[in-house]
């Protein structure tokens, strides 16, 4: 979850050491600090909801599920984000030797609150896109079951929406499934 309110401009090195010694998590977006905010009780339900199907789908497999603080690098233009959820299979590669940065997502999940959910929509996927080893981008409404689901095949981004209880979201490159009833499970939306 992120704002837009505080924006600094820096060169990437200079995000990184300053991120690294931060006490609060800020985005880059080409070349713009976008200050993290605070998630919603909702949103961090949602969160581990989605990461725990991912993860005992995932336990015996050689892939990894990280949960909102592992940073993700875009490399044109270069931007840095924290996706809610990330997967990566095979041997993840970092930026550098702190291991704090991934370069090779196959899946990004971003759980999208009111304020934020525009930017992740556009601001964020379009840098997303030119990251080759994404295969999935996908969104999860916290204000009411709603899931986007991008699916990478060839150069063309395909997206499908879900919205029902019952509904099934297959996660074909890691070959997995997330239930929408699982997603929302203990999740009470306010009208």
């Amino acid at each position: 979850m992120s704002t837009l309110a505080a924006q600094t401009y820096l060169t990437p090195t200079e995000y990184i050491d300053v991120e690294r010694k931060a006490v609060t998590k800020n985005e880059y977006l080409s070349g713009r600090i976008v200050a993290m905010s605070g998630a919603s009780n909702a949103h961090n339900i949602i969160t581990m909801n989605t990461a725990n199907q991912l993860y005992n789908q995932l336990v015996d497999r050689d892939c990894l599920v990280y949960a909102s603080d592992m940073r993700v690098r875009v490399q044109d233009p270069v931007s840095y984000f924290y996706p809610d959820v990330t997967v990566v299979c095979g041997e993840p590669r970092f930026e550098d030797d702190v291991f704090d940065t991934l370069l090779n997502p196959a899946v990004v999940i971003e759980v999208l609150s009111p304020s934020t959910a525009a930017y992740d929509r556009r601001e964020k996927f379009t840098p997303y896109q030119q990251i080759a080893s994404l295969k999935e981008y996908i969104l999860i409404s916290q204000s009411r079951m709603h899931v986007a689901h991008h699916l990478r095949q060839e150069n063309q981004w395909h997206a499908t929406e879900f919205q029902e209880f019952d509904d099934v979201v297959s996660v074909a490159s890691i070959e997995c499934e997330l239930l929408l009833g699982q997603i929302y499970r203990r999740v009470t939306f306010s009208d």
